[in-house]
């Protein structure tokens, strides 16, 4: 299987990535069909040269049947080639464990509103009790 995937370059704790199309089976910094652009993640956002795709040559690789990995479906949809993907977005991930926990005692209020939101499910219960003592009371004239 093909699939679009970075390839990973450069020297210790400064990577570059080359966007390539390669056999699944092949390891990641291994033998690959073309080079079709290139990430350089050290680079602010803002500059030209953090990113360089050949759109042309990714479009013809998906109609061939590539797969892009989740990182490289994520950049492909920021740079409007293809659908942005849905998932992939977990705006908790970069925020310390603590931290996450203090935003969930926060978020237990919201819980305690949950059970107000339960209640009008209430009246239905006690309106259905209320109907089975006039079920029992025909029961007992039909006797």
């Amino acid at each position: 299987m093909l699939k679009l995937r970075l390839s990973r370059g450069g020297t210790k704790k400064r990577p570059v990535y080359k966007v390539v199309v390669a056999d699944s089976r092949r390891a990641r910094d291994g033998r690959f069909i073309e080079k079709v652009g290139f990430f350089n993640p050290l680079l602010p956002k803002e500059k030209k040269e953090r990113l360089s795709l050949e759109a042309e040559r990714i479009k013809y690789w998906l109609g061939q049947g590539a797969q892009p990995t989740t990182r490289v479906a994520r950049i492909l949809g920021e740079n409007e080639i293809i659908p942005m993907p849905a998932n992939g977005n977990n705006p908790n991930k970069g925020i310390p464990k603590k931290e996450r926990k203090k935003e969930g005692d926060e978020a237990t209020p919201a819980a305690a509103a949950a059970p107000a939101a339960a209640a009008p499910a209430a009246p239905k219960a006690e309106a259905l009790k209320a109907e089975a003592p006039k079920a029992e009371i025909e029961k007992k004239e039909v006797k």
